[in-house]
């Protein structure tokens, strides 16, 4: 708590920072008020046949759009491309708002909110690479991360409530109307920023056939890899549970549960707080050798709570139960993407899971497509068991080839897990960050007498002994000695500085070394563990 609070300290203390964040707060608020509003406004037009509709008008251009607006900020310069992006996201909800006001034809409303839609895809990719150029030491920019990720889970959490809020008290039209000024003054307080141009413009730009090729690349790895392949339908069999959600949560409140539109918004929170709880239960995962259990076992969480709502509806039980569903839904997910890191080679990891970010928004449409149908042909309480009960039958149905790929995964190692736990900065890191340094971290061996790390080198790797001793000097004088256990090398890292001491091998050494850019990756994309190595470091060098 106290590392977030600094966090916040930071961001607030830097002007371009919290302009920034300020504007994605509104921005993820309005992302999942507006989806909610179309969604209802479809409902009532045609009930859940439009809501269908809707999801495959709006979603499956984003769909295609999506990998050129990852590039974006690759091309243009970042900032005015966010400010540019929160400007047309902006224009298309005060159109629609005033479309949805005057009683428009469906088409020009979906037209508008189509183009909102499709600027949405570019929002997040444009500020995570626009948030380096605005801070000036790695301690800022996890500190910027640290606020961002809290900013979207609030406005996650946030946007759904003022959206039933508002649907109550107007309709659909007030919710657009509300946020295109919410996304108005996001793209007044970007444009605002105060930066160094060159830090804000990419030294190379990539060309759009770059893009396809890198698509492309990634699906032919998965061809060739059954493992990975199949963790990525299971993982897109979960996002499609995610768009059927969207749908269920209107058809649910207006039909089932009879709290009318705004209840929707009320439904899509709770399952949004159960999944920030269920996010921070998965830290038990690290270093299990087996995650089919915790896979499943989210798939049937995920599941269950959604088939109950149907069994016995209730609005008192039913925000409890979609947050239920909430939270298996985080174990599954993380269990997921746990065991793709472990099958996938490192080489192709980031295309494994650029593909699977890809298939997102194709799985968000079948969901939403389905959930509609269903509801049309069966009615709401058939529709949530069948989608309740879709992720464990496919978790079932795969759990022959699932539990080969769980023996067959390389799981951590015990004595090297042990190892990391007991270091300040690697303990408290989230159970994915933990299996990618174990997986990143490589043995070597040091003869009797060597010097591992010589003063004034540049740093390039990290070190944790795991059997013999070393002398650590500076300037010539002894300073301490080292024995299994005990890690050098971070503080040339962290600070990107020579190194400060001299390590020599008074024993052969058996060691695990880490590389840099993964030891920064890990320690500085979590506050707690930032912290803690900030604080070995300053200890280290009075």
């Amino acid at each position: 708590m106290t590392e977030r609070r600094g966090s916040f300290r930071t961001v607030v203390a830097d002007p371009n920072l919290r302009r920034v964040e300020l504007a994605f707060l509104g921005f993820n608020m309005t992302e999942f008020a507006t989806w909610i509003a179309i969604l209802v406004y479809a409902y009532d037009r045609g009930g859940a046949a439009a809501m269908g509709a809707v999801s495959v008008i709006l979603l499956v251009p984003s769909a295609f759009v999506a990998p050129f607006a990852a590039y974006a900020g690759d091309r243009f310069r970042r900032d005015r491309v966010l400010a540019l992006d929160y400007l047309v996201q902006g224009i298309a909800m005060a159109v629609t708002a005033a479309t949805l006001y005057l009683d428009a034809p469906v088409a020009w409303v979906y037209t508008t909110a189509t183009i909102a839609s499709i600027s949405i895809t570019f929002t997040r990719p444009a500020q995570n690479s626009l948030l380096p150029g605005l801070t000036e030491t790695p301690a800022d920019l996890t500190a910027a991360n640290v606020v961002s990720g809290v900013v979207e889970g609030t406005g996650k959490m946030l946007g759904p409530i003022i959206a039933g809020i508002l649907l109550a008290s107007s309709g659909p039209w007030a919710v657009f109307a509300t946020f295109a000024v919410v996304t108005l003054l996001g793209a007044l307080l970007v444009s605002g920023l105060r930066v160094d141009v060159s830090t804000v413009t990419p030294d190379a730009r990539i060309e759009a056939g770059d893009v396809w090729r890198e698509t492309l690349r990634g699906f032919r790895t998965l061809r060739s890899a059954r493992g990975p392949r199949l963790i990525v339908l299971l993982m897109s069999s979960g996002v499609i549970v995610v768009g059927a959600l969207d749908v269920l949560f209107v058809a649910t409140a207006i039909e089932l549960l009879d709290i009318g539109a705004s209840g929707a918004g009320f439904l899509s929170a709770a399952f949004g707080a159960g999944a920030i709880v269920g996010a921070a239960s998965t830290v038990a995962l690290v270093g299990r050798r087996r995650l089919t259990p915790s896979l499943a076992g989210g798939a049937v969480l995920f599941g269950a709570p959604i088939g109950l709502v149907a069994i016995a509806p209730s609005a008192v039980s039913a925000p409890v139960l979609f947050a239920a569903a909430g939270a298996g839904r985080s174990v599954g997910d993380v269990s997921g993407r746990t065991l793709l890191q472990r099958l996938s080679p490192n080489d192709v990891l980031s295309r494994v899971f650029g593909v699977l970010e890809g298939l997102t928004m194709l799985a968000l449409v079948i969901g939403s497509v389905g959930a509609a149908i269903l509801i049309e042909a069966y009615g709401v309480q058939t529709a949530l068991v069948v989608v309740g009960a879709f992720l464990p039958v496919v978790i079932l149905l795969s759990s022959g080839r699932l539990l080969s790929i769980d023996r067959s995964a390389e799981a951590p190692d015990t004595e090297r897990l042990r190892l990391l736990r007991d270091i300040p900065f690697f303990a408290p890191l989230p159970a994915p960050a933990m299996e990618r340094v174990l997986a990143d971290m490589f043995p070597i061996e040091v003869p009797d007498g060597a010097v591992l790390i010589r003063e004034g080198d540049p740093g390039d790797l990290f070190y944790v002994i795991v059997e013999g001793r070393v002398e650590i000097t500076r300037g010539g004088e002894h300073v301490s000695e080292q024995g299994p256990g005990a890690y050098v090398g971070e503080i040339a890292l962290l600070r990107d500085v020579p190194r400060t001491a001299s390590v020599t091998a008074m024993t052969p050494l058996r060691l695990l070394a880490l590389e840099r850019e993964p030891f920064l990756l890990a320690v500085t994309g979590h506050p707690v563990s930032h912290e803690a190595a900030r604080d070995v470091a300053s200890a280290r060098t009075r």
